[in-house]
């Protein structure tokens, strides 16, 4: 039986998908990308589960550095996530222009973003794909703001599929 390609495509991106930024260094190296395959994956101990491209800059910093943060992006902040396309950028106490204060793990925390969940690594999940499974133990967390998750459905960029 064969699976036709659109029709599967199609059917993978109608999964809901949040917009965060996973930031992470190692040293004097930083990493940082919006992504959007993330998910709660276990309440005890507290566990974060994200997909991450192998041939990554921000893949290589969670290898080495073991911490993360997770950021949540609201649904006015199209712009920021968008920021986060590119090569990660460390410049002047911002990465690709937004400010950062290192958290308590030593990964960037990004200021303006409305919440954020700071984590070490507890796996990474090599695949045969082109993402890895990075498996997150939640240390430290803050809401800044209630506010509107930003989700991928409602921006013009598709991701999945």
């Amino acid at each position: 039986m064969s699976v036709d390609t659109a029709l599967k495509r199609q059917a993978l991106r109608k999964l809901s998908s949040g917009v965060y930024v996973l930031t992470s260094r190692t040293g004097d190296r930083y990493g940082a990308a919006t992504i959007t395959w993330v998910s709660q994956a276990s309440f005890k101990p507290p566990l974060v589960m994200a997909a991450v491209r192998r041939k990554s800059k921000l893949l290589e910093c969670l290898v080495e550095s073991r911490v993360a943060a997770l950021h949540v992006v609201s649904d006015e902040q199209a712009y920021v996530a968008h920021r986060f396309f590119f090569p990660t950028a460390a410049v002047d106490g911002t990465l690709n222009g937004e400010p950062y204060l290192e958290g308590v793990t030593s990964a960037p925390v990004l200021v303006n973003l409305p919440a954020y969940i700071e984590c070490r690594v507890e796996q990474i999940i090599d695949t045969d794909g082109d993402h890895a499974v990075v498996i997150l133990r939640v240390v430290e967390a803050e809401c800044r703001e209630p506010v509107r998750p930003l989700t991928i459905a409602e921006t013009p960029w598709e991701y999945g599929g």
